[in-house]
């Protein structure tokens, strides 16, 4: 890969720049170096596919060789949901590639500086969703080929979010790579729909899922509603407080 990139300054002032981790700042410089920097055509298979200016088909593996010694896997994945969250790319994945694109990439990295601000403006006036709009463009398709057929959230942080379990924090961002390094995408969001459909929003609950489904969907059907986790305590309690009541009631009495 050859020519070179633009690096503004501001991005040292950016909430972006600022709250990330080294090994974040590291995969952000390298994404930008990744992007291609004009259209391009590329035949895979005996198909034709096409990538715009700031879009790059990429993996989790090749992000970390890129990024160099002391980036892993999971650096890379909590980097990118990170990165998304704040609108700086868009992220589409299947289980054999992904698909990445910088939001406003022309906003900066355009030939001239005039050229870039209009073309940078003129993309974030059609909505800050630009990035997405591009990432979802027909003209674009995965080497997989399978995307258009995919609803609903796209990765397991995503409908950790849209699906109810609650606001992922580092520690859950965290426990969830480690989940997808162990078990894979796929089927942590499998684990996690199980969850939500038997009542639960815990990230631990999906645990058990995926080390030991059979247990798990045993104790389901034992009962005709899955118990909340504190029920058996909070009940114990209350039948402990009705027996003190009654010999309370018979002290008195006497």
């Amino acid at each position: 890969m050859e020519g070179w990139i633009k690096l503004h300054r501001e991005l040292l002032e950016k909430p972006i720049w600022e709250g990330s981790t080294p090994e974040q700042k590291v995969i952000l410089i390298t994404l930008l170096t990744m992007a291609n920097h004009k259209e391009k055509e590329w035949e895979f298979k005996g198909e034709k596919y096409k990538a715009l200016p700031g879009q790059f088909v990429t993996s989790l593996e090749s992000i970390v060789k890129k990024a160099g010694n002391g980036i892993s896997i999971k650096n890379v994945r909590t980097a990118l949901n990170r990165f998304e969250k704040f609108g700086f790319l868009a992220n589409q994945s299947t289980n054999k590639n992904r698909l990445i694109t910088i939001v406003n990439w022309e906003l900066y990295q355009a030939l001239s500086d005039t050229t870039g601000k209009q073309n940078g403006k003129q993309l974030a006036s059609n909505g800050q969703a630009t990035g997405k709009q591009l990432a979802t463009n027909k003209n674009v398709r995965m080497i997989e080929g399978n995307k258009e057929d995919d609803k609903g959230p796209s990765n397991p942080f995503q409908f950790y979010e849209q699906e109810g379990f609650g606001t992922i924090s580092s520690f859950i961002a965290d426990q969830l790579g480690g989940l997808i390094d162990d078990f894979g995408e796929e089927k942590v969001i499998q684990a996690m729909k199980e969850t939500r459909l038997n009542g639960s929003n815990s990230l631990n609950y999906t645990r058990k899922i995926l080390t030991n489904p059979k247990r798990v969907r045993g104790e389901n059907n034992a009962t005709d509603k899955p118990s909340t986790p504190g029920d058996d305590e909070i009940q114990s309690r209350i039948s402990a407080a009705n027996e003190r009541r009654k010999k309370l009631a018979g002290i008195r009495s006497d």
